[in-house]
């Protein structure tokens, strides 16, 4: 009974799972052009996931998350300038000793924005500054749509990679930008019904990323991809997935507290600068490397990191939220 209450509760990884599972048993269902034409059912499902994100944006909220601007370019720098420099620094290493495409993946997880959803949860639940978090995530996300196919040319441009810039940033923004701005507008006229139906309009985003997560294995698998992969070179990913959220975690945790962040921004600072969007970054990849074969390949990396960064967080924000108590003891004992 608590393998399957676990896997309940952990249901969209085990979706993820059987996704990639199903992908190698049937590649030629799932493809590309295939029977399901899972490429246009996932592009309206893209469409529909940030309709409901710019439904959930709350205008009053953001509005009281403006004013922190300190805190503001110090997690857009951290997203944006010091992810980006890991691979300015061990780009070429990860390049003799992986297959491109699973380095290149590595390179797309660094520059992709930052979480909406899970980062302003976990700041919640860490006591942290909700409002600033919503901010940043939604900057964030927005920021992305321009700056991630722009640093993906810089760096995979510099190996000899193509990719048309203008019409990768109009094809996200489209994707993702427009639909989130209808979301906003029709905000008052559908936010009652969203919040009744909170439950399932959660989830939407999740069918759709492990629908786009079948999609992309099989077309790697119908490819031949994976003939290069190994055992020992997932283990090398997941320890490289691990390394980087460590050092990334406790160096901006670091960073906030040599800024002297109050706690409640320190947590929204961790939060929001150390995570990785799975749900926006899958929709962008598919547009940036277009029917790549090697796009499962190129996925890996989020995909690893995705769990683990939820796993480590969701521990840091209990514990962010003892210290706080703590410190709100400390105050009453003190008065």
């Amino acid at each position: 009974m608590n393998v399957i209450a676990k896997i309940k509760k952990e249901w969209f990884l085990v979706g993820m799972v059987i996704a990639i599972g199903l992908a190698i048993l049937t590649p030629n269902i799932g493809k590309t052009g295939g029977v399901l034409e899972l490429n246009y059912v996932t592009e309206l499902g893209i469409a529909i996931v940030f309709f409901l994100h710019g439904l959930g944006l709350s205008p009053k909220a953001i509005k009281e998350g403006v004013a922190n601007w300190k805190m503001h370019i110090y997690i857009q720098l951290a997203t944006f300038a010091v992810y980006p420099l890991l691979w300015v620094l061990f780009g070429n290493t990860m390049l003799t000793y992986m297959p491109s495409a699973l380095a290149f993946g590595f390179c797309y997880l660094f520059v992709l924005p930052s979480t909406i959803s899970s980062s302003v949860t976990m700041t919640s639940v860490g006591k942290g500054n909700v409002p600033g978090a919503i901010f940043n995530a939604s900057l964030s996300s927005i920021l992305g749509v321009f700056i991630t196919p722009a640093l993906i040319q810089l760096f995979m441009g510099l190996h000899g990679a193509h990719i048309d810039l203008m019409a990768s940033v109009i094809s996200i923004a489209k994707l993702l930008l427009v639909p989130m701005i209808l979301g906003q507008l029709l905000r008052p006229y559908l936010v009652d019904w969203a919040t009744r139906n909170k439950k399932i309009v959660g989830k939407v985003d999740k069918y759709v990323i492990i629908l786009i997560v079948y999609n992309a294995f099989c077309d790697s698998v119908n490819n031949g991809i994976w003939s290069q992969f190994s055992i020992g070179l997932l283990a090398t990913s997941i320890i490289a997935c691990f390394v980087v959220l460590m050092v990334m975690v406790h160096l901006i945790q670091w960073g906030a507290r040599r800024c002297h962040f109050a706690l409640p921004d320190e947590v929204a600072a961790v939060f929001c600068g150390t995570k990785k969007t799975l749900a926006a970054g899958i929709p962008m990849a598919k547009v940036i490397f277009g029917a790549d074969p090697r796009l499962g390949m190129l996925l890996l990396p989020i995909m690893l990191y995705h769990p683990m960064q939820i796993f480590y967080c969701a521990m840091l924000a209990n514990r962010y939220a003892a210290k706080a108590e703590q410190n709100k003891g400390d105050v009453v004992t003190q008065s």
